[in-house]
C-alpha cells in the first residue's frame, strides 16, 4: 500500500545536531562527549521504555550531562554548564536538504507530520525558524504516547491521533533502530544515510534509502 501519511523523526533526522559539540567545549569538555551524551541519553530512554515506563527526554538528558560532568575539569560550576548543553536544542537548525525535502513531499500530496522522542518545542521552533511550519500537519511527542520510540505503542499513538493505520505510515529516519520499531509496527519506512554508512544486518531493513530528504519523492514515485 503506497502511503499517504510521513512520520519523521526529529533529533538528528532533520535536526543538524553538530553544533551541539561546540556547547560542550564552550563548558570546558571535550566536544566528542556530545555523541556519549546523546547516545547515552537514548539508551536510558530506551531502558524506561522496555521497564514499561516512560521518561521525560530533557531531565534524562539533564541527568545524564550531570553524570558525565561529574569530575571533569570544567570552567564552571555543573548546574550552569547542565544548562548551556541543554539550551543547544533551541539554537538547532535543519540540515541542508530537510527544506526542500519536506516542501516536495508537501507538494506531492502526502500529510506530513513529526514523533519525536524529544519535545515538540524543538520541532516547531526548527520548522518556524524555516518556514515550512505550514507544511507540517501535526508535531507529536512521545511525552504523550505510552512508550518512547522504538516501542510499538509510539508509532500506534500517532496513527491512531493522526486518523489513520500504520499499513498507510511512512517512517522517516536516519536511525536504524527507529526503522526497525516502525517496521515491526507496519510502517513502511525510509533511511536517510547522509554518512554513506552501512546499515545494520541485525535491524530490518528499510523500504527506501535515500541519501537526503530531498530524493524521497521520486524514490517513493520509482518504488526505489
Amino acid at each position: 500500500m503506497k502511503p499517504s501519511l510521513i512520520v519523521f523523526d526529529v533529533n538528528e533526522t532533520l535536526s543538524d545536531m553538530s553544533p551541539m559539540g561546540q556547547r560542550f567545549l564552550d563548558v570546558g569538555a571535550p566536544a566528542h562527549v556530545a555523541k556519549l551524551w546523546f547516545a547515552s541519553l537514548l539508551r536510558d530512554g530506551f531502558a524506561l521504555t522496555a521497564a514499561g515506563d516512560n521518561g521525560n527526554f530533557a531531565g534524562i538528558g539533564a541527568e545524564a550531562l550531570r553524570g558525565l560532568f561529574t569530575g571533569m575539569d570544567l570552567n564552571r560550576e555543573i548546574e550552569p554548564a547542565v544548562q548551556h548543553v541543554m539550551a543547544g536544542f533551541s539554537s538547532l537548525a535543519l540540515h541542508p536538504d530537510v527544506v526542500a525535502g519536506v516542501t516536495a513531499l508537501h507538494g506531492a500530496g502526502y500529510r506530513l507530520v513529526t514523533l519525536t522522542n524529544g519535545t515538540t518545542q524543538v520541532a516547531e521552533k526548527l520548522f518556524t525558524d524555516a518556514g515550512i511550519r505550514e507544511s507540517v500537519e501535526l508535531l507529536l511527542s512521545v511525552e504523550d504516547a505510552p512508550a518512547w520510540k522504538p516501542g510499538r505503542a509510539s508509532y500506534e499513538y500517532a496513527a491512531s491521533v493522526c486518523g489513520t493505520r500504520p499499513e498507510e505510515m511512512l517512517l522517516v529516519a536516519v536511525h536504524p533502530w527507529d526503522i526497525h520499531g516502525a517496521a515491526r509496527a507496519g510502517l513502511a519506512t525510509a533511511w536517510i544515510n547522509r554518512t554513506g554508512g552501512p546499515y545494520p544486518a541485525y535491524f530490518q531493513g528499510p523500504d527506501h534509502t535515500v541519501s537526503s530528504l530531498a530524493d524521497l519523492v521520486p524514490a517513493l514515485a520509482e518504488g526505489n
